[in-house]
């Protein structure tokens, strides 16, 4: 240990060089990292929806419509135009309409009122065409500009490519801004902090490293999620500036007995343990999701273990280098603190701990039920709210009234069966239309008589495809029972069957998420509980530092459930595994140091001591973390982004008011069983001689 820190302090300058080289070309290779914005491709393999679309890419041409285009004021050669020409825009792989149903040659040589009403009113009405397009995946956002300038803006596109395309373009700039905020406030609250101009910069510089370094090294991935790619940089940043810190403190304390490198290498050992233990708890949570089902969660686990542990090597390394080589110049830009020392505000909560146990311990089990009955949202649809989408889907539905894309996939071979499950399937709710071999062609003509082109859209070697148009959301209670009655009626049938599109993937999500969730708080909770345990060597303090901190999570949570709104499914796991790992450090931080003081003072005048002492830089800390949320939350355009910043904001604010205001109570309710069920305790006892 001695000497891998002496080899750091002896040669800071390579160590310096060595950090900043490597985060040049971490830049760089950031800028060549694939971002995937499609949720679908973290469906497990066993999902139903996925084999489906497996079924589809190997079997079948055409692909699920995931878009559909109004074209305005056209006739129906004019809309078979507009048909073939969008036909030939990259990234759109089929493209359907009318003419796909009847034929070409009838539906241009027939009088458009010898056509069923009932079937023409679903493609074209009031002059008003409506085409369907699948477009491939990843191409969204190229091909959707491309369809814009083509139909122009008086017509409308809308469905998920379209919300998949207002993603990727939201994606784009939204690290960047973020960043732009967030670190200038980072900034002030530093220097506000700390009695040094250039300490934040230290800070920042040797975090902002550490989140370079972790963007470039994701390019050994085949892809990240845009939900990592917008959300970790800002998490790690905000949940690591604390061990920077914390080295830096120990640092200047040191200083004042030892020269420079020799206090530095105090300050690194004093400071191991504690940053090592907080960088572990983190990394637990996080980790957590490593465990999920559905692949985001071990996407954007993997990324934010990797940045905290990306964070801790640069705090231990590069920072002690880095800040030997300007100690001159931190003692020359040294100021008065900025905030003058509160002292009694250890008294205070000393009055108003007790209220607010009996407020947590009333608010607790309601708190925890509301959460569990949180309603999710798990598609994109939220995005086109904000966007120009939102204004194109108003303006289709007023005319054509809503439609959802299913495809059933079910065994080839008996038209007849196919025929009478068709004509049950209409009968489902929400079923407003089904387009099929047997409904489009019809069940009694054989396939030999029909061209191959025709057939090919329904049937392949093994499988018959039937698209079912449904008048439903995306996705809800409603939609998703829609799924399941649609299921059930396939299976009267057939022994096997599957569905694909946006519906069916989401009903997928909900039924695989609804497990992974229970099982990323079990492992989260178990696996701190475990670090706590180690760190205390105490059977009771693990118990009190994760009361304080899941009552502020459900707090937090429980909020869309009394306010009826729905929660994003990523905002309720990241924010369920960050604000336990990031906050909890608080908690040990207080219990450590009212531990240290419990040895040489009595219980109650310990703990004023330790609020006194601490809760400057607790207060900083979740200051920071907080901040980092609301700016997240102000400056991203997606609604799932923005969500989850609000999270966070909020849920640091509850976690510092559960740590400072609650823990206290039980750290001194349940003293003596503390005393008791710990290690080699060694409190202090007035009557001790």
């Amino acid at each position: 240990m001695d000497r891998f820190l002496d080899a750091i302090l002896r040669y800071r300058k390579s160590v310096v060089v060595t950090f900043l080289i490597l985060a040049l070309l971490s830049g760089i290779f950031s800028l060549l990292v694939s971002i995937n914005y499609n949720m679908v491709d973290y469906l497990p393999q066993g999902a139903q929806s996925t084999e489906a679309l497996d079924i589809m890419k190997n079997e079948f041409k055409g692909k699920v419509p995931n878009a559909r285009i109004m074209i305005k004021n056209v006739t129906i050669q004019q809309a078979l135009e507009y048909k073939a020409e969008i036909s030939q825009i990259e990234g759109v792989s089929s493209v359907s309409w009318l003419d796909d149903v009847v034929g070409t040659d009838v539906l241009t040589t027939t009088p458009i009122e010898f056509i069923d009403d009932s079937l023409l009113d679903s493609y074209y009405k009031n002059g008003n065409a409506l085409i369907s397009v699948a477009v491939e995946s990843g191409l969204e956002e190229s091909t959707i500009k491309e369809i814009r300038e083509l139909i122009g803006g008086d017509n409308a596109i809308e469905g998920e490519a379209v919300n998949r395309a207002g993603t990727q373009e939201m994606s784009v700039s939204e690290v960047l801004n973020a960043m732009a905020i967030l670190v200038p406030v980072v900034i002030i609250i530093l220097m506000i902090a700390t009695t040094s101009w250039i300490e934040p910069l230290l800070f920042l510089i040797t975090i902002g490293i550490a989140v370079i370094i972790n963007m470039g090294t994701n390019i050994f991935f085949r892809d990240i999620s845009f939900i990592t790619q917008t959300v970790s940089p800002i998490l790690q940043l905000a949940v690591s500036l604390d061990y920077a810190i914390f080295l830096l403190h120990s640092f200047k304390t040191y200083k004042e007995k030892f020269e420079p490198a020799k206090a530095m290498k105090h300050a690194i050992k004093h400071a191991l343990p504690a940053v090592a233990a907080s960088a572990a708890t983190t990394i637990i949570g996080f980790l957590a999701l490593v465990a999920m089902r559905f692949g985001i969660g071990s996407d954007l686990g993997i990324n934010l273990v990797k940045g905290i542990f990306l964070s801790f090597v640069s705090v231990m390394i590069f920072l002690p280098a880095f800040t030997l080589l300007l100690h001159k110049l931190i003692d020359k830009t040294e100021h008065r603190r900025l905030v003058p020392r509160v002292d009694g505000i250890g008294k205070l909560v000393m009055k108003v701990r007790t209220p607010f146990l009996i407020l947590a311990l009333i608010v607790v089990i309601p708190c925890f039920l509301a959460q569990t009955n949180t309603q999710f949202l798990y598609g994109t649809g939220s995005v086109a709210g904000v966007s120009e989408a939102g204004k194109d889907r108003t303006s289709i539905e007023d005319e054509f009234g809503r439609e959802n894309a299913l495809v059933l996939l079910v065994p080839r071979g008996d038209v007849g069966r196919e025929a009478e499950l068709c004509r049950e399937l209409k009968n489902v709710p929400h079923v407003k239309n089904i387009v099929s071999y047997v409904t489009a062609v019809g069940a009694e003509i054989p396939t030999a008589y029909v061209p191959k082109e025709a057939v090919d859209q329904f049937y392949s070697e093994n499988y018959s495809r039937l698209i079912l148009y449904i008048d439903t959301e995306d996705e809800g209670e409603e939609v998703f029972n829609t799924v399941e009655s649609i299921f059930d009626t396939a299976e009267k049938y057939y022994d096997t069957c599957y569905m694909a599109g946006q519906s069916a993937t989401l009903y997928d999500m909900k039924n695989i998420v609804s497990i992974d969730t229970k099982l990323v708080n079990i492992i989260a909770i178990v696996g701190i509980f475990i670090v706590l345990l180690l760190t205390f060597r105490s059977l009771t303090l693990p118990l009190f530092l994760l009361f304080s901190i899941e009552t502020a999570i459900w707090v937090n949570l429980s909020y869309a459930y009394f306010t009826d709104q729905y929660l994003n499914f990523v905002g309720y796991l990241v924010i369920s595994t960050v604000q336990l790992g990031a906050t909890v450090d608080y908690a040990i931080l207080l219990t450590n140091r009212y531990l240290a003081n419990r040895e040489v003072l009595s219980k109650k005048e310990a703990m004023r001591v330790t609020i006194d002492n601490n809760l400057g830089v607790i207060l900083t800390s979740a200051f920071i973390l907080s901040t980092a949320g609301f700016i997240l939350s102000l400056t991203s355009t997606n609604p799932i982004i923005s969500e989850l910043g609000m999270l966070l904001g909020r849920g640091t604010v509850l976690s510092f008011v559960m740590v400072i205001c609650v823990l206290p109570a039980l750290l001194l309710l349940f003293d003596r069983v503390v005393k008791k069920t710990m290690l080699k305790s060694n409190f202090y006892e007035a009557n001790k001689i």
